[in-house]
């Protein structure tokens, strides 16, 4: 007689946290993927992750990476890198991660548009001026 398993959520054997957020292209490195688990970044359904954590189909990934914050699901586990169409494919991101997210780099887009380089550096008179003024800001 033959062995015969049944494949199931259940018994698929995760990848690692840090493995799958480098194979998603998340992060660039592995060690930043750790570095990122260990600072409290990234919640696993809803608990603190650990970069050997195992990560399985239909978990819920909260990642907040600098300004940015995603809310995803896993749809396919990957630990091999590959290319962004196949790094895309192994995650689902919540509709509202995504307007919240194009909201907020379209906020951050409209506060540079504000800001006029001057167009030469201030000379010592002006920088004494500046010095003198204080923070402007602050008035």
């Amino acid at each position: 007689m033959a062995d015969i398993s049944v494949v199931t959520a259940a018994n698929v054997p995760g990848v690692r946290l840090d493995l799958w957020l480098w194979a998603a292209r998340f992060f660039k490195t592995r060690a930043l993927a750790k570095k990122s688990i260990e600072g409290g970044k990234v919640e696993v359904n809803q608990a603190a992750g650990k970069p050997s954590k195992p990560v399985h189909v239909g978990d819920r990934l909260h990642i907040a990476r600098g300004e940015e914050r995603f809310e995803i699901e896993v749809v396919a586990l990957g630990d091999q890198r590959g290319s962004a169409a196949v790094a895309q494919a192994l995650y689902r991101e919540t509709e509202s991660s995504r307007n919240a997210r194009l909201d907020a780099a379209e906020r951050r887009r409209l506060e540079r548009s504000g800001y006029a380089r001057p167009p030469t550096k201030p000379d010592k008179r002006a920088r004494r001026l500046i010095i003198a003024l204080g923070d402007i800001d602050a008035m």
